[in-house]
């Protein structure tokens, strides 16, 4: 054992124990102690096994490692949750990306030779320093979400190299521990006896049965074939829907082009089947028209027109079209007679698992087709997104929309003034008027134009904030008019009236907000955001935004660093910030918080070079108008924020 005591971090798969030197003086060995938890311990020797046979600390694409993943989920994990790799690979972004980086409480592990002990009251942690839970939190980085995540064991972060770490298994190390470790589990796996029912057969001879006899034998066999054919249904479709044969799964490692970290897209020429040649163009204009609009929807990767119309009249495979353009998901579609109608049927395919993920179709009138091309399209890149971005949330925001030009700018206006960036937001705000130029009575589009009069407030853009707030409220005020049920304009209505500082008000509208869309993330979001200028308790609330969101924006992490910040969580608050600026590196907001979290946990240094990058960003940032624009009700509160700030340099 005397070589293995060198490295820097040790992962012992026999005794599922790391070790780890995380500074000079700081030794720690985590037990991953259940089944659940040894499992997480072997996703991390994957992804470092995987780095090694590379020769490069890299990140790594789970979803090539899915058939391994899902014999460590059923062999070690004792199959703790589903296998699909639909459902695992998201579950092991989750715990990457917030459970096991969370050192203070170690839901995943027991740090041996510590006990938890009670802090301030809120609960029982492991006591380490802020540096300490920042160096751990740090060696978890990602690339993309969910199914499309790369996961990195960033050993480089602590000063070491791959040479420093080592795999052990048995008297085994590295590769050849690894490999003894997945053999054992597939030899554990292969061991598994079947389950054989022996039913003992009856020797007698039945008597004759009587007709009351044979009525009722009859109606069970009745009832048997009735059963028979609800199985046989019920297997057609999971065969259909959820079966993936391995010629129907498309290979990452056989993609032409990496995948890209976001939901990626190709649109397959929609198909002709009926007997006019006619409708060949509105196939086309179709397509095209779906293309163009998904483009504008600043979260997909869209594969261009040229590439997708290559395919045009040639019988190709789902996965095919995703191995040589580089993509997970294949929109497909067709057109074909229905009595005196016509039948547009729309299908989307993830092409790595060789499921349909939605379909719909939708019956016209030969003669309106063009009329209601914006219609069908509005319609679909709507469940596009409902599937593949927004969430439900885009289902809402679409609805009342006539245009879907204005539709469309709207959503890019909504995503542009969330990144809080200048440019964005001029954007944002030239979008929304033109959005309401197009469709004067469409709710959202007010809502987006007064959020990007929020931010262009924020950022210190409006030349007269008193006179730019009035305008507005007066926009959300607009946005309620036209649609009472609208409940994201509520809860801007409550924002405005908080900027105000008319509190009981504000809280009272985004409340009326909250009852409307009660498991609407943003709804939720947009109402703890309220509470916490308030002085309310809006880490729950964020929490619940963060759980039906699971891919949240940034400011749903801003907001919830902002709120641990206020309870003095500093190091979580830091680990949500640093997510944020990886995201979006000109967000000053999220500079701006990590700069006074830096500052409320001691670290100052870093504050002070966090300070810099908001200056990078706007050299004319004032703290002044920063305290304007955060309407916190508790002074002391406004207090501690604006001198945790002066603290680390900025005026």
């Amino acid at each position: 054992m005397e070589e293995k005591t060198r490295q820097a971090i040790q992962i012992d798969l026999s005794q599922f124990k790391l070790h780890i030197r995380l500074k000079h003086k700081t030794e720690l060995t985590l037990h991953f102690d259940s089944p659940s938890r040894m499992f997480y311990l072997a996703v991390i020797a994957l992804v470092v096994n995987e780095m090694k046979r590379l020769g490069k600390i890299t990140s790594i694409p789970l979803q090539a490692h899915s058939d391994l993943l899902a014999l460590l989920n059923e062999t070690i994990g004792r199959t703790a949750g589903s296998s699909d790799s639909e459902h695992l690979i998201p579950r092991i972004y989750r715990k990457w990306k917030d459970a096991l980086p969370d050192l203070e409480n170690g839901p995943l592990f027991k740090v041996i030779g510590r006990k938890k002990e009670l802090e301030n009251g809120i609960g029982k942690t492991y006591q380490f320093t802020e540096s300490e839970k920042d160096l751990w939190a740090n060696l978890f980085e990602y690339r993309g979400s969910h199914e499309n995540v790369r996961l990195r064991f960033s050993i480089d972060k602590l000063g070491v190299g791959l040479d420093d770490v080592i795999i052990l298994y048995e008297e085994y190390q590295n590769g050849e521990a690894w490999d003894k470790f997945i053999l054992g589990l597939r030899q554990k796996e292969g061991e598994k006896p079947e389950h054989v029912e022996i039913v003992p057969q009856e020797s007698k001879i039945p008597a004759t049965p009587s007709r009351e006899e044979r009525v009722r034998l009859l109606k069970r066999w009745q009832l048997a074939a009735l059963v028979l054919v609800l199985i046989i249904a019920v297997l057609a479709i999971w065969r259909v829907y959820f079966y993936s044969p391995p010629g129907r799964v498309a290979s990452v490692e056989k993609m032409a082009f990496p995948l890209p970290n976001e939901p990626s897209i190709a649109v397959l020429p929609f198909v002709n089947m009926t007997d006019d040649p006619r409708q060949e163009a509105f196939c086309d204009g179709l397509t095209e028209e779906i293309i163009t609009t998904l483009s504008k929807i600043p979260k997909l990767f869209v594969i261009a027109r040229n590439s997708t119309f290559t395919y045009k009249g040639k019988p190709v495979k789902v996965q095919q079209v995703a191995e040589e353009l580089g993509i997970q998901y294949v929109l497909e579609g067709s057109i074909r007679k229905a009595g005196q109608q016509l039948r547009i049927t729309a299908q989307l395919n993830d092409a790595l698992t060789g499921r349909h993920l939605w379909a719909e179709r939708y019956d016209r009138n030969p003669k309106d087709i063009f009329i209601v091309q914006d219609e069908i399209t509005t319609h679909i890149v709507t469940e596009l997104q409902v599937k593949l971005t927004e969430g439900e949330q885009a289902r809402i925001f679409s609805k009342g929309a006539k245009s879907l030009d204005a539709y469309m700018k709207v959503v890019e206006a909504k995503y542009l003034s969330f990144q809080t960036t200048i440019e964005g937001n001029i954007r944002a705000k030239k979008l929304a008027e033109e959005a309401i130029l197009l469709d004067p009575n469409y709710a959202p589009a007010y809502q987006a134009l007064a959020r990007a009069i929020i931010v262009d407030i924020w950022l210190g853009l409006a030349q007269n904030p008193e006179e730019s707030l009035k305008k507005c409220f007066e926009l959300y005020k607009k946005a309620v008019t036209l649609d009472d049920s609208y409940a994201m304009g509520y809860v801007g209505l409550g924002y405005a009236l908080m900027m105000m500082r008319q509190y009981d008000e504000a809280v009272a509208h985004a409340e009326r907000g909250l009852k409307l869309e009660p498991n609407s993330a943003d709804i939720v979001c947009g109402y703890a955001n309220i509470l916490l200028y308030a002085g309310g308790d809006s880490i729950p609330f964020l929490k619940k935004a963060i759980r039906l969101n699971p891919k949240p924006p940034n400011w749903y992490l801003r907001k919830y660093a902002e709120a641990l910040c206020g309870t003095e969580r500093y190091a979580e608050a830091i680990l949500q910030l640093k997510k944020v600026i990886e995201r979006e590196p000109e967000d000053i907001f999220a500079h701006i918080f990590l700069t006074s979290a830096y500052s409320m946990a001691g670290r100052e240094k870093e504050a002070r070079a966090s300070a810099g990058d908001v200056l990078k960003i706007n050299p004319k940032f004032s703290l002044e108008q920063f305290e304007k624009v955060h309407p916190y009700k508790d002074p002391a509160t406004k207090k501690h924020l604006v001198e945790s700030l002066r603290k680390a340099g900025l005026k």
